[in-house]
């Protein structure tokens, strides 16, 4: 039987058309306001750029509006945390996105925690991951959340399935491996430095590659039926996982790119959108 292809790309279109009935919902109730993210860039890295410019044309294909915040490469943490405030404490704000990374010199974690939890649409803050892991409301990290969509739009069975996640930063491997333990499968987070990594891989009925290098996770180490999730994505359009060497024998794989990435953004949508909604409903 022919792997499956985990078409994030083709999902997030989906998503899109469905937030855009919503966000037009939005706007017919409340006077024809719309729902409002707002990104705040920190310098100016080329690829954190591009990320907040395919954010803010996602939001106007969906219908939303976008406040772009620029801010220089010499910012300091007290002038950023001012910053969200002031983004905190505007009720046409429904969403905020600080783009990670931030230059060196600033408290990145400070300043994500600064984010109220009802605008905290990226799921950064540790009372949002805090929550999540308790089963607690909370938007949960844009991408593990994108990945656990992609898994209930293909009927992937989770419950009971040993799920190895390779890397554990806070916005990623960490709520990755907390969502699929809260969905009941038997959760192993391994990472660049775990022993007998190889070994550890092998035993995945579910791997999320989320290391951060590329094509660390080698073919050979994956067993034949796996699901293969690839968070990665590296310049010449490899990921995390050496997908070209299992697409043949493996259960059903993202494809690099157009699986996670776009999930990711569309997530980041969703729970804007979501955002807007409950605010709306107070």
């Amino acid at each position: 039987m022919p792997a499956i292809l985990l078409d994030g790309k083709a999902l997030s279109a989906k998503i899109e058309t469905e937030l855009s009935a919503r966000v037009e919902r939005i706007r017919q109730q409340n006077n024809n306001v719309a729902p409002i993210l707002a990104t705040i860039l920190v310098g100016a890295d080329p690829a954190s750029a591009t990320y907040v410019k395919m954010k803010g044309n996602a939001c106007r294909r969906v219908g939303m509006e976008s406040i772009k915040v620029e801010m220089d490469e010499d910012t300091t943490t007290e002038q950023l945390l001012a910053q969200i405030q002031q983004l905190n404490d505007n009720p046409d704000v429904h969403g905020i996105l600080l783009q990670h990374p931030v230059p060196a010199q600033i408290d990145e974690r400070a300043c994500f925690d600064a984010i109220a939890l009802e605008k905290d649409v990226d799921g950064v803050t540790s009372l949002g991951f805090g929550k999540m892991a308790m089963q607690q409301f909370a938007y949960g990290s844009a991408t593990p959340a994108g990945i656990m969509a992609i898994l209930k739009a293909y009927d992937i069975e989770i419950e009971g399935k040993h799920a190895v996640v390779v890397g554990r930063s806070a916005i990623l491997g960490k709520p990755m491996a907390m969502m699929l333990l809260n969905e009941n499968a038997t959760v192993s987070i391994c990472h660049s430095r775990t022993e007998n990594l190889p070994d550890m891989v092998r035993q995945a009925d579910i791997l999320v590659g989320a290391v951060g290098r590329p094509e660390l996770i080698r073919g050979d180490w994956i067993k034949d039926d796996a699901v293969v999730i690839d968070a990665g994505y590296h310049p010449g359009g490899v990921g995390d996982i050496e997908i070209s060497a299992i697409t043949d024998r493996c259960r059903a794989y993202t494809p690099v790119p157009g699986g996670v990435g776009p999930m990711t953004i569309a997530t980041l949508m969703t729970q804007t959108v979501m955002a807007a909604e409950r605010y709306y409903q107070k």
